[in-house]
């Protein structure tokens, strides 16, 4: 192309490149500058500007007016400046214009070339600019090429990648398939950009579901969590700020419309939609849908639960190669750990004998303890003996006399007051005696706790008052009264 000819460029570029016309003159000076200083001499004084009303690049060479010429590549005589512009006088710097034909065609072609690529560069920054915004959003465009597993997607005017790691597994893609993905990211890098796709992301899912919702573009319902095995399950949790509106049903639709059309994107990925809760333990129950659960225990602490399921229930709550709790564990964010009732009865009945060796732990007070998250006669030795009492609901003398005892079968140093020792001694002495030695109870009600097993005070202090019923065939208020009494008997000796 002739250099008379590169302002021609202008018009073309910014229709074809959608570029701004500033960029591209700017562009164009510097490589006109840049070709002129090589072709002339970098030590002249050059500059170059395009002319809007003449719609063509001009170059100028200014010069220096003086009285005598010392350097002619920077100064000019008055009479030779007067020829040019008459008014000119000395000290005045005279601009003398080139033709863009002084070049030459090697000039011509570098300034070419400087252009072209300033105008790849300002390509790259407005795709990079247009793109940047839609981080997070979810794309469509044409499979152009495969690249060692990666997949090279048309955008348009830009170009992307989804690497291999995000695809969907099993996923298979031709050259001029339609795609849709999230856009995951996008860089910088020395050649210009790079958008970065996926179909793996959590993320990728929730924005389908907005698409496909529009209760969730409308905000009354709301995705508060997803977990994903790309191709296989995932589950979602959804809440609505609409009571009238439910939101699991929301994002199933009629028979299961919106759903589907969300699965058919994701080649046939199972989508378990679940109602989220602010309750954990509700939650993970939700979570493990289909599952049924029959009880819970938390560490708050730690953040696991320990979930038991009915034994027919533990293949379903698990799921094929644990993927249904693996997948409730990501959603809810606490670590569960699922057992049989089976077993967990099994390993309650366990840690309810060990901690029945403790002097003064019965198998009442061992399953209250159980329950309240004791496990280990390690655990009891280190708790608050007030605290304990509290739990158990034995007050806090009893409470500590638990713990003391269980530091000492563990062998650990337990420091008391003599008077103590000989005041708890005494205390477990009257609980030792036999039912029949507490006021107010006859030879028949003795006779039949005995044959239920109650046969000292402390056994009918630590009976269910529910079992009292049964076996005594007295009311509720009656059998609290003689728990309470048989408590007094071991604290104080006496009942009043």
């Amino acid at each position: 192309m002739e250099m008379e000819k590169l302002s021609e460029l202008i018009e073309e570029i910014g229709r074809e490149k959608g570029i701004d016309k500033k960029y591209i003159i700017k562009a164009l000076e510097d490589a006109l500058l840049r070709a002129s200083k090589k072709h002339f001499g970098s030590h002249k004084d050059i500059e170059v500007h395009y002319n809007p009303e003449l719609q063509e690049l001009e170059i100028f060479q200014f010069k220096n007016v003086v009285e005598e010429v010392r350097d002619p590549d920077l100064e000019i005589s008055l009479e030779e400046a007067r020829k040019i512009d008459p008014e000119c006088e000395i000290g005045d710097s005279l601009g003398v214009k080139l033709s863009l034909k002084d070049l030459g065609r090697i000039a011509a072609q570098t300034a070419k070339q400087v252009i072209l690529q300033r105008v790849r560069d300002a390509e790259s920054e407005a795709i990079y600019q247009e793109f940047k915004d839609k981080k997070g959003e979810i794309v469509s465009g044409i499979v152009q090429r495969i690249d060692r597993g990666n997949i090279i997607v048309s955008l348009g005017r830009a170009e992307a990648i989804l690497p291999r790691k995000e695809q969907i597994p099993k996923e298979v893609y031709r050259r001029g398939d339609r795609i849709r993905a999230y856009v995951l990211d996008v860089q910088r890098t020395p050649g210009g950009y790079q958008i970065v796709l996926s179909r793996t992301h959590p993320n990728f899912l929730m924005k389908l579901f907005q698409l496909e919702v529009p209760e969730i573009a409308e905000g009354i319902v709301k995705i508060m969590a997803v977990a994903r095995e790309p191709g296989e399950r995932a589950k979602v949790a959804v809440t609505s700020n609409d009571p009238d509106v439910d939101p699991v049903g929301a994002c199933v639709g009629l028979r299961g419309s919106r759903v589907q059309n969300v699965v058919q994107e994701l080649r046939g990925e199972k989508i378990d939609v679940i109602p989220w809760h602010e309750d954990p333990a509700r939650f993970v129950c939700n979570a493990l849908a289909p599952a049924r659960v029959s009880k819970i225990y938390i560490n708050k602490s730690e953040k696991t639960m320990e979930i038991v399921v009915p034994d027919d229930q533990l293949s379903l709550a698990i799921g094929k190669g644990g993927q249904n709790v693996r997948l409730a564990s990501r959603l809810t964010g606490w670590r569960i750990d699922i057992k049989s009732e089976s077993k967990m009865e099994k390993l309650s009945q366990e840690v309810i004998a060990r901690l029945q060796q403790i002097p003064g732990v019965g198998e009442l007070i061992a399953r209250i303890l159980y329950d309240e998250g004791f496990y280990s006669i390690e655990e009891v030795a280190e708790a608050d003996g007030e605290e304990l009492g509290r739990i158990l609901g034995i007050g806090p003398e009893k409470g500590r006399e638990i713990v003391a005892s269980a530091r000492r079968v563990l062998g650990m140093e337990v420091e008391e007051e003599e008077e103590e020792v000989d005041e708890r001694t005494e205390r477990i002495r009257r609980g030792d005696q036999p039912v029949e030695k507490l006021p107010g109870i006859s030879q028949e009600w003795a006779g039949r706790l005995k044959e239920e097993g109650i046969e000292t005070v402390r056994d009918l202090f630590q009976a269910d008052p529910a079992e009292l019923v049964r076996i005594l065939r007295i009311p509720r208020q009656e059998a609290d009264s003689l728990i309470s009494r048989a408590k007094e008997f071991i604290d104080r000796g006496y009942v009043s």
